[in-house]
């Protein structure tokens, strides 16, 4: 009865749901610069671009990114270049748990790997968050709006890995594009944080804050309240892009594209948008993909995201997902009734997280096939003085010697007993430190075991291939233990 009062007093509470207040200035003039600079300087750089995505899935994604990392720097390790095809990622993409990898390791490139996992991944970041489902204040909040506001996990990242750094900083110090995805509720579209998006906002990308867009990143519904965005409508000379205006009126313009182009449009429309409500990317494209795929549909080149430099001088691509997967249960099955409230609710998103992760990853490959083509159709419509000015050189030219090597690293290539122990991990933002060690081994042997990964390798010249029974250490890998209840 007690617990009743208490619930209904806290029903009353209407203004109680964490509110978070936009972070985002107006743009002062002009558009906002690309998020990384490209500068060639030597007569190869270029010839290997290396992307990667990170799905979402709280601390365990975190920990399975980490581990792909930490195995990609210790197989192709050099006397030259101790941190291997590491040095070679010009873009990294990310969601929601997997957004923290994503974030900190396009700041601080190879570095970011140092002191990760103590630092980070075996720490609690739950630590101000208001998570008990006994507090009848907690579930309300989470009703009304969400139990917790950007003071709780955004202050958190700020504090343990970002210390205050902006895009602007990211830019700066790093030549990693770093997309970092969220979900625009209104427009049901994945938010992408680019300089195309904030100038649409009218806003300053420069200025806002990393830890702001991870945790918009990882704002699952219920337990995180909506990061907000202003749009500052009026405070710039914002001029639509041509490929927004041709999916307006394209009739062959797919529907994502259109979407998008939607939500960009809507951001200009105070009627619709005054401000803009961001959820957990993973609602609408869990692997962080979409992003290319809207990339390369509305490029009106063969080379985009990749500065022509890049796109004459490459010879290898790869592009690596790492898909840790959510957590699942059977629980459900196994009975008659349920599940009901919070459970259904989590049920929900969890399922379109599932469905958006496969048919985005579906796109990607799609539209990764075209690329090639399309980047191959670029380099040999390009006469020999043009190749030589972008290139250097006109030494070994052969405009198609160009190869994608993409793929999915999962916990699918494990043992099924291992598979088991990795899908009950919960998805939560503190885990055992047994469970984050255990998601770390799994980045590290899925990676050896991965076939596209294996092929890109071996195309490496002075690069050790992934071995299935060597580690970096040249030990035989771990088999990955079971967590003790």
């Amino acid at each position: 009865m007690k617990s009743f009062f208490m619930l209904c007093a806290a029903l009353s509470l209407t203004g109680c749901a964490a509110i978070n207040k936009p972070l985002n200035q107006p743009l002062p003039e002009g558009q906002n610069p690309p998020l990384a600079e490209v500068t060639m300087t030597a007569p190869t750089d270029g010839e290997v671009y290396v992307g990667l995505a990170f799905s979402g899935g709280g601390m365990r994604a975190s920990a399975f990114a980490y581990g792909l990392l930490e195995e990609l720097r210790a197989q192709t390790a050099t006397p030259k270049d101790p941190d291997g095809v590491l040095s070679e990622v010009r873009l990294v993409t990310g969601v929601s748990g997997g957004s923290v990898t994503a974030a900190y390791f396009g700041l601080k490139g190879p570095a970011a790997l140092d002191g990760y996992r103590e630092n980070y991944l075996l720490t609690n970041a739950e630590k101000y968050m208001a998570n008990s489902p006994l507090n009848p204040l907690t579930l309300v909040r989470g009703v009304t709006g969400g139990a917790n506001g950007r003071k709780t996990f955004g202050r958190y990242l700020d504090e343990k890995l970002f210390h205050g750094a902006t895009f602007g900083d990211l830019r700066q110090r790093s030549n990693i594009i770093t997309w970092i995805n969220a979900t625009d509720m209104a427009n049901q579209t994945p938010f992408l944080f680019s300089p195309e998006t904030f100038d649409a906002l009218c806003s300053d990308l420069g200025s806002f804050p990393i830890s702001d867009a991870v945790a918009a990143s990882a704002a699952f519904p219920l337990v995180f309240s909506p990061i907000t965005l202003e749009a500052h409508q009026g405070k710039c000379q914002y001029k639509e892009p041509d490929w927004l205006t041709d999916a307006r009126y394209n009739p062959e313009a797919t529907s994502a594209m259109k979407a998008q182009a939607a939500a960009l449009e809507s951001y200009g429309d105070p009627e619709k948008v005054q401000y803009v409500k961001l959820l957990d990317g993973g609602i609408t494209d869990n692997f962080g993909t979409t992003g290319l795929a809207i990339e390369r549909a509305r490029a009106r080149n063969g080379f985009a995201p990749m500065t022509p430099q890049q796109a004459v001088r490459l010879k290898r691509f790869l592009f690596i997902v790492a898909d840790a997967g959510t957590e699942k249960t059977y629980a459900w099955s196994r009975k008659l009734g349920g599940p009901g409230g919070v459970k259904l609710a989590m049920g929900i998103a969890g399922a379109s997280m599932g469905s958006a992760s496969r048919t985005g990853y579906d796109a990607m490959r799609l539209q990764l096939d075209r690329w090639q083509k399309d980047l191959v159709d670029y380099r040999c419509s390009l006469s020999r003085g043009e190749v030589a000015r972008l290139r250097g050189s006109l030494s070994g030219w052969n405009c198609r010697d160009v190869k994608f090597f993409v793929g999915k690293i999962s916990f699918d290539g494990l043992d099924p007993a291992q598979q088991a122990q990795l899908n009950e991990i919960p998805t939560r933002l503190k885990l055992k430190p047994e469970q984050v060690d255990m998601t770390i081994e799994a980045g590290r042997q899925a990676a050896r075991v991965n076939p596209e990964l294996n092929g890109f390798l071996h195309a490496q010249p002075g690069r050790n291939p992934l071995a299935a029974l060597k580690t970096g250490t040249g030990k035989q890998p771990k088999r990955i233990s079971p967590i003790k209840n």
